[in-house]
């Protein structure tokens, strides 16, 4: 049906905005089979938005933008990106008939992310910089040539996000305690912070406190400064000069949360946890949602009795070389018997 049909009451939509959609939202909001009652959380729940059309939250925001962009007379699209937005961005450009140009940092955007733009059919500028550098070309470029920029600072895209907050309150029947998000570009912690106000004012349903969690190396807002040069194995989040900084903040302070850090060892051993304990694969920068819960868990904080949800925000597929790295165990070559399979099986 698609976020535009589901929550036109919601949105900032006319009866000349487009109905664009991929069949995005409506993703799977999954309760923790081992890992919740592992820390006493019976009510842990995942959030599933690599269950978007292009593997990622993006969309939900995206196909706004787009229809947004169609609706004010723009024939092109154009983004900074470091992977998911690009995908989205082609993604929607493609089906609504208009052109897109994707920005891309160099060395910084997984091949998955990138196949999925090529394919699409964006056209793809590789820039020798950082994604705040890229950033600050896309902006230019929309004051000097008639584009439309589709990055988070575009507000559709946040009023599309939002979205993913009413479907929580609407399948659990009231807002979760707290709700356990990655930081990057921090427009998806201000959207979801949005959202839960608004379903509130309506609804009296609650508000959860948020909890947003950089990588450690990429963390300008638990610093209080620009990071020049963010390191971290989450590309997703790999953001040194977030452009939803400020609204970020006040989501933490609005809702008596936090922003903090994970360590990409808390990164990948969460992430193996997902995938070996819940049957759930994602990409790097969406393990940080259950990092943090970890972290914190693990220090002393008592969940026990709350409604917790983690938003895992990307498909494992979008970065297929990171799995390869981080396994445990290899694939086995073994001759084509019966004897062979037993014997790497020990049986």
């Amino acid at each position: 049906m698609g976020v535009i049909d589901s929550y036109a009451d919601y949105l900032p939509v006319t009866e000349n905005t487009p109905k664009l959609s991929l069949g995005e939202g409506g993703t799977p909001l999954v309760r923790s089979s081992f890992i919740g009652p592992q820390l006493g959380i019976p009510d842990l729940y995942f959030k599933l938005e690599g269950c978007n059309p292009t593997g990622s939250f993006k969309d939900r925001g995206m196909v706004l933008a787009v229809a947004k962009a169609i609706e004010n007379g723009y024939g092109k699209i154009l983004c900074a990106s470091t992977g998911n937005t690009s995908a989205a961005a082609a993604a929607y450009a493609a089906s609504a008939g208009i052109e897109s140009v994707v920005l891309v940092p160099r060395g910084d955007v997984s091949q998955g992310k990138l196949s999925q733009a090529i394919a699409y059919g964006a056209k793809v500028i590789v820039i020798d910089g950082r994604f705040d550098t890229a950033l600050s070309i896309a902006r230019e470029m929309v004051d000097t040539f008639n584009m439309c920029l589709v990055n988070s600072v575009n507000p559709y895209r946040l009023e599309g996000q939002k979205t993913a907050s009413f479907e929580i309150v609407d399948e659990i029947g009231l807002s979760p305690d707290e709700l356990f998000i990655p930081v990057g570009n921090a427009g998806n912690i201000t959207a979801y912070w949005k959202g839960f106000k608004e379903y509130d004012e309506k609804k009296q349903k609650g508000v959860p406190r948020m909890m947003g969690f950089e990588a450690a190396g990429a963390a300008p807002i638990v610093l209080g400064r620009t990071v020049e040069s963010p390191d971290t194995i989450a590309s997703a989040i790999r953001i040194g000069n977030p452009a939803s900084w400020v609204s970020a903040e006040q989501a933490r302070d609005e809702s008596n949360g936090l922003i903090d850090t994970v360590t990409d060892e808390q990164i990948i051993e969460s992430w193996k946890k997902l995938a070996r304990s819940e049957g759930i694969f994602c990409e790097p920068a969406s393990a940080a949602s259950l990092a943090g819960l970890l972290k914190l868990a693990n220090n002393g904080t008592d969940f026990s009795g709350h409604r917790v949800v983690c938003v895992i925000t990307g498909n494992g597929l979008k970065d297929p070389s990171f799995a390869a790295e981080n396994a445990e165990s290899k694939p086995l070559n073994v001759a084509a018997n019966i004897d062979s399979v037993a014997a790497a099986l020990g049986i």
